[in-house]
């Protein structure tokens, strides 16, 4: 009992970190763009991945709490469709996105007369077609949720339990495979491309680290661009990225290999799955010191109330 309520605990508190870090950051970078001063197509990629991580935390992460604290059928077949099809339509939205954030990055910090540089973005608004493909690719691919998700107020004890209070039907092998396929083939693709971004990044910012010793045996002063350290912070958020995918995946293949029912791997399968969504927004914090431009502007803001 002591450990079921330590599990409670532990997923409330995460879960609620976590989507007040991804709000704290969308608020911020929205605010930005609103302000037409630095209205760069990377704060609209992170303010949609923040937007995503809240609807991974609202659905998987609240629907993990109120298991945890054993409140079962308080949802009807609708609203079991709903949650798990947002939340199987997030978990892609992310891989997109994510995949997005890194491409358009080092398209920014490349040099000025190569290929890829012809590929920028002109406008902040000329990425919200990616993400309409990302919406319609991804609720594509996961409809097959509307017609086998249910209730567990049915009761049926031939399907397999996912929650308790929602439940997968058992679908044919012919649509499961062909649906692991795509996902599989959706996932390849756009971490192969944030694969490649990366590594494209981690020479240009090798290139820069050489150049910048080169300058300070010279002993001329030299301040990084912040093209590079918003490249920097993009490349940290790509490694929180694939530790908690891949760590998810093993998880995931070994379970499901199992005979028997670990329960303390099901409650670390369970983080993993919330993980990238909770960690990502306090990385963007650390990195680009979101605490402490707000902090500087809270206290301008009670300066000025102070002084009227």
């Amino acid at each position: 009992m002591v450990l079921q309520f330590i599990k409670e605990i532990f997923f409330f508190f995460m879960t609620m970190i976590g989507t007040l870090g991804n709000i704290s950051v969308s608020v911020d970078y929205f605010f930005r763009l609103l302000e037409g001063v630095k209205k760069k197509p990377i704060h609209l990629i992170l303010i949609h991945l923040a937007f995503t991580n809240i609807i991974i935390l609202l659905t998987k992460g609240f629907r993990k709490t109120v298991a945890a604290f054993g409140l079962r059928n308080f949802l009807d077949d609708i609203g079991c469709k709903i949650i798990v099809y947002l939340e199987r339509v997030a978990r892609g939205l992310s891989i997109c996105t994510s995949s997005l954030l890194t491409v358009v990055q080092a398209i920014i910090i490349s040099p000025t007369g190569s290929w890829w540089r012809r590929l920028r973005p002109k406008s902040a608004w000329h990425i919200l077609s990616f993400f309409s493909f990302f919406w319609i690719l991804n609720a594509l691919i996961s409809t097959n949720l509307t017609h086998s998700i249910r209730s567990t107020g049915l009761n049926i004890s031939q399907l397999r339990n996912g929650d308790n209070y929602c439940y997968i039907m058992l679908e044919s092998q012919e649509i499961k495979w062909i649906l692991l396929i795509i996902m599989v083939l959706r996932d390849a693709v756009f971490q192969g491309a944030m694969g490649g971004a990366s590594g494209y990044m981690v020479f240009l910012l090798h290139k820069h680290h050489q150049h910048v010793l080169y300058l300070q045996n010279s002993k001329l002063l030299y301040r990084t661009p912040p093209e590079l350290r918003a490249a920097q912070s993009v490349l940290l958020l790509m490694m929180c990225f694939v530790f908690f995918y891949w760590t998810d995946c093993a998880f995931s293949f070994f379970l499901s290999l199992s005979l028997e029912e670990y329960s303390l791997m099901v409650n670390i399968h369970e983080f993993l799955t919330l993980g990238y969504a909770i960690f990502s927004p306090f990385v963007l914090i650390h990195r680009d010191g979101l605490l402490a431009e707000q902090w500087e502007t809270l206290k301008q803001c009670v300066s000025h109330l102070s002084d009227q």
